[in-house]
């Protein structure tokens, strides 16, 4: 045998030696090198969104919110990457994710509720109108907030009966957070009696809101005369105070009032009515339906 035939004996030796062991062509080789690199891309990509949701996001949402979204969006991300980087291997997954979101849209039909009320969920955690132990009013209903879940919000009422609401509807509803801001005002409509003298009035109910620990300075206590009814002259009478003492402070106000009034002779009057009887008027008078007198004018 002939040294050519030799070297060609080795090389096809080799060559069937490397087709076994690397069965691929040297373009299948950079297709799975390019499919790897862009899983790891996918992977990369994925991590760095996790890792703002984490720095941005994770902070203001509560814990058992937050995780399932970032798992939602971390997957996902890994899902559409290797889908599409497995596009060039001949391996498509369209089929599977449009089955997938076919049926994603008819689950979604049928529990449309249930997604509205953890959207709605998501947005009060985000937007933050009220918060746990807020004294609170929605729409008719007014207590304390008690519990907020990704789906309803709790309120205990002020007798004690649990409400729950819908996040959906709480969402759309007028919301009134009785201590959202720093101080609330108390007013007071103070009937006094047409003979009372009006300026010892005020100056009574302003030493009572001066001379009181949490009635604010500023703005100032005022009052002044509102309105002349048929058997009173009503004062309004307002002053701030801090937002979570709000009822106990105005329950204090009212008692301290009336006791400054009796102490300078303030009459806080009853309802009066004149009657005025026409000439000629008959009025009999019975005891145990039976006649005892008549009187005529």
């Amino acid at each position: 045998m002939s040294e050519e035939n030799i070297t060609t004996t080795i090389n096809a030796i080799l060559h069937e030696v490397t087709d076994a062991i690397f069965p691929w062509s040297y373009s299948e080789v950079l297709k799975i090198l390019g499919v790897a690199a862009a899983v790891a891309l996918t992977v990369v990509i994925a991590l760095g969104i996790r890792l703002i949701m984490r720095r941005l996001v994770r902070n203001r949402l509560p814990r058992h919110i937050y995780i399932p979204i970032e798992r939602l969006v971390f997957y996902s991300i890994i899902a559409i990457g290797v889908t599409a980087a497995l596009s060039p291997l001949g391996i498509n997954l369209t089929g599977l994710l449009v089955a997938g979101g076919v049926a994603g849209i008819v689950v979604g039909f049928a529990a449309q509720t249930v997604v509205a009320n953890a959207l709605s969920g998501i947005f009060l955690h985000i937007d933050r109108p009220l918060k746990l132990g807020d004294p609170v009013q929605v729409e008719n209903i007014s207590g304390h907030v008690i519990d907020i879940s990704i789906f309803s919000t709790r309120i205990k009422t002020w007798d004690g009966n649990i409400v729950r609401i819908p996040n959906d509807k709480l969402f759309s509803s007028l919301i009134t957070n009785y201590t959202a801001s720093v101080a609330r005002r108390i007013e007071f409509k103070i009937g006094i009696s047409y003979s009372s003298d009006i300026s010892k009035a005020k100056e009574a109910i302003l030493k009572v809101f001066n001379d009181h620990p949490l009635v604010l300075v500023n703005p100032p206590p005022e009052v002044f005369v509102e309105d002349f009814g048929d058997s009173a002259i009503v004062l309004a009478a307002r002053c701030w105070v801090p937002a979570p003492l709000w009822f106990a402070t105005k329950k204090e106000l009212l008692e301290l009032i009336k006791k400054a009034f009796d102490e300078v002779g303030v009459e806080i009057p009853f309802p009066q009515l004149d009657l005025h009887v026409k000439e000629g008027v008959k009025i009999v008078i019975k005891r145990e339906n039976k006649e005892v007198a008549q009187v005529t004018s």
